[in-house]
């Protein structure tokens, strides 16, 4: 996957730039910008598909944009962008990942033991994830339902304690299609309970705190996983990001 920088327009342009997708050699006739799919916008806004994800969220205090990319579902054997990530941190969580100060972008991101890290620093977090392609939103409840579970599961740690506070996040997401554009969010505080909202038509419909731990802390290893995580393309990105910011 790469990374494409919306350059002035001459008509053909060459660009090196170190992106969240890593050092590329950027060759962009003008006739292809319209076919850009991801792109920076004034610095640091980023737009997927005509989604736009903030350089920064507030939550108890500003969070800045460190990681983002895409899920995708394959329909007819065609690979169609689902959801577009977000991955919002203080930027402090790097003074807990010393220990892979030099590591290159690549090598984080192959690396599970750094991921946990990463997803264990007490940091506030927010992950956003935008629709791309309309879903029902109760679908996307399944499919976390099953992540986290099986999660829980491996590590010993699904009791009806988790059983129950699984079931009422499920029970959260509306039998109802959004629209692209809608999206979700995690917020996630370094300590107590997280909150998930969702956002439809740019108003906050609903939202939900959850408080079991463990599930939270699944929750964020589903996007900040490693090699496990739902979003390859995420996971890069943030990888390479927190690398620039250890060889400061």
């Amino acid at each position: 996957m790469y990374g494409w920088l919306l350059l002035p327009q001459d008509s053909h342009l060459i660009s090196k730039q170190q992106t969240c997708f890593g050092q590329v050699l950027f060759v962009v006739p003008l006739l292809h910008l319209l076919l850009l799919h991801i792109k920076t916008i004034m610095g640091t806004d980023v737009v997927v598909d005509d989604v736009v994800l903030p350089s920064e969220v507030t939550l108890s205090k500003p969070l800045p944009l460190l990681g983002h990319g895409v899920t995708e579902i394959e329909i007819h054997f065609l690979q169609i962008k689902h959801t577009a990530i977000g991955v919002y941190m203080e930027p402090q969580v790097v003074t807990h990942l010393q220990k892979w100060k030099g590591k290159t972008g690549k090598e984080l991101a192959e690396d599970d033991e750094f991921f946990e890290a990463v997803a264990a620093a007490p940091v506030e977090t927010e992950l956003r994830v935008v629709v791309i392609k309309e879903i029902k939103a109760s679908q996307y409840g399944t499919q976390l339902e099953s992540a986290v579970r099986d999660r829980l599961a491996a590590v010993d740690k699904y009791e009806e304690e988790e059983e129950i506070a699984l079931e009422k996040v499920v029970e959260f997401f509306p039998a109802k299609y959004l629209k692209k554009g809608s999206f979700f969010t995690f917020k996630i505080p370094p300590a107590g309970p997280a909150e998930i909202t969702i956002t439809s038509d740019e108003k906050e419909e609903s939202k939900m705190t959850v408080e079991n731990k463990n599930v939270v802390e699944m929750i964020k290893k589903w996007y900040l996983g490693g090699t496990r995580g739902v979003s390859p393309s995420t996971i890069l990105c943030l990888a390479n990001t927190l690398s620039a910011e250890l060889s400061k």
